[in-house]
């Protein structure tokens, strides 16, 4: 792990190194993931059924063993414990609750000389859920991916997951049910991305694809786009944590590990201008780490991509922050609102002692879904926006056509397009 202080003379290079974090080498699988899309593109289900073979060590035997019954999703539902029932609606209440307030709404603006602009929002007719169900599977990602979709009007969602071993994950099944989701396929990785964008014979073609995914996956969402729309290029998962001394190291430690668990790849950052509570957090993670069924994976992830960084003042540590853009950010302070405005970038920024990220991945009611690898600079969390698309509406009265149709014509006849300006010509008065 990083350990520094940024008076130190090889500082700059260390952070460096946080900063390319998210750097995943997507030119190292691109030859392979584009076979698997072009193969997708030309055999459809006959290469889906070979890639499901030779990926997840099953080998469907027909058409119809691509996709999950909903009897199946609907027996899951009805087998799992009830408490664990209960979680996850309430889950699935806020994260809804919490969309709705997103939805953008249509438009219409009146002229006095009768000119009419506006905006009409409309939902995408077809959108692509891909859930990892490699390493594990995440039943959360489900509900933050189907409800912002179902909000936003979607008519047809088409869920893709892979299932090693020809093994559904319950919980999954389970939280399909919850959703209403009928069309769920048992198709992981580059294969389930390809067969979204072009279609095969069993997985129609959708309009947007969204969900996280390993590089592979990223990689094929990346050349993809352009024939369908992506949410976004995500890496492994990160959290930052900016704190001061009235934080409690044992809280940040596990907050730190939360992350690193996921993967081997995830970044554990805490920057502070507390020496003392660095040494603290330091010691308590080891404490934590031994405690961890997922130990292995979470201590590979601190270890070589994990970071604690001691600046001269708080001020420093937003810089600093700033520059990394986390996915997650806590502001573990006494004061969390007050630094509210200095913070320019992050996924998510969860304020106060008392929030931790975990709260929401789960049932705090935003999306999960966020950009990582510092591009939380220009990209947001998956919400209802994703799903929609806005068309400008126009409409020029005669009125309105005369008042300020010359100029139109003029920028036309600069830009030596005549039949542009004519168009607008003929409608005026003489």
């Amino acid at each position: 792990m990083i350990f520094t202080d940024t008076k130190n003379p090889d500082f700059a290079e260390s952070f460096n190194e946080l900063l390319q974090r998210g750097k995943m080498d997507i030119a190292h699988v691109s030859a392979i993931v584009a076979n698997i899309i072009n193969e997708i593109k030309t055999d459809k289900n006959s290469a889906l059924k070979q890639h499901i073979s030779k990926f997840d060590n099953w080998t469907p035997s027909c058409d119809e063993d691509l996709k999950i019954s909903t009897e199946s999703m609907s027996k899951a539902y009805d087998n799992i414990d009830s408490k664990l029932k209960a979680a996850l609606h309430l889950a699935y209440d806020r994260i809804k609750v919490y969309h709705e307030k997103q939805k953008p709404k249509s438009w219409f603006d009146t002229e006095e000389n009768g000119t009419i602009l506006g905006q009409k929002v409309t939902a995408v007719d077809s959108a692509g859920l891909y859930i990892p169900g490699g390493k594990a599977a995440y039943p959360s990602s489900l509900l933050m991916n189907v409800i912002p979709a179902q909000v936003a009007g979607v008519e047809k969602i088409v869920v893709c997951t892979p299932t090693p071993d020809n093994e559904p994950n319950e919980l999954l099944l389970a939280a399909c049910h919850l959703c209403g989701v009928s069309e769920v396929y048992k198709v992981g990785g580059a294969s389930a991305i390809a067969a979204m964008a072009y279609g095969t014979q069993t997985i129609p073609k959708v309009d947007v694809i969204t969900g996280p995914g390993n590089i592979f996956v990223a990689t094929a969402k990346k050349m993809v786009f352009g024939d369908v729309n992506i949410d976004m290029i995500a890496g492994p998962s990160e959290i930052g944590i900016l704190a001061d001394d009235s934080a409690n190291a044992n809280h940040l430690a596990v907050d730190m590990l939360s992350q690193a668990e996921h993967d081997e790849m995830a970044s554990s950052i805490l920057i502070t201008p507390s020496q003392k509570l660095a040494d603290e957090v330091r010691v308590e993670i080891e404490n934590w780490l031994i405690k961890l069924p997922r130990e292995e994976i979470a201590r590979k992830s601190i270890e070589e991509r994990g970071a604690i960084i001691v600046t001269s003042d708080m001020d420093e540590a937003i810089k600093l922050m700033n520059d990394i853009a986390p996915e997650h950010l806590e502001v573990a302070t006494d004061n969390a609102f007050e630094l509210l405005p200095m913070i320019k970038h992050a996924g998510a920024i969860f304020l106060g002692h008392n929030t931790p990220e975990a709260i929401g991945d789960y049932v705090a009611g935003p999306n999960h879904t966020l950009p990582t690898g510092g591009t939380a600079k220009f990209y947001s969390p998956l919400g209802v926006e994703n799903f929609m698309k806005k068309t400008s509406i126009i409409s020029f009265s005669h009125k309105a056509i005369n008042e300020i149709g010359e100029a139109c014509a003029l920028i036309a006849n600069t830009e030596g397009l005549t039949a542009h300006e004519q168009s607008v010509r003929v409608r005026m008065s003489k």
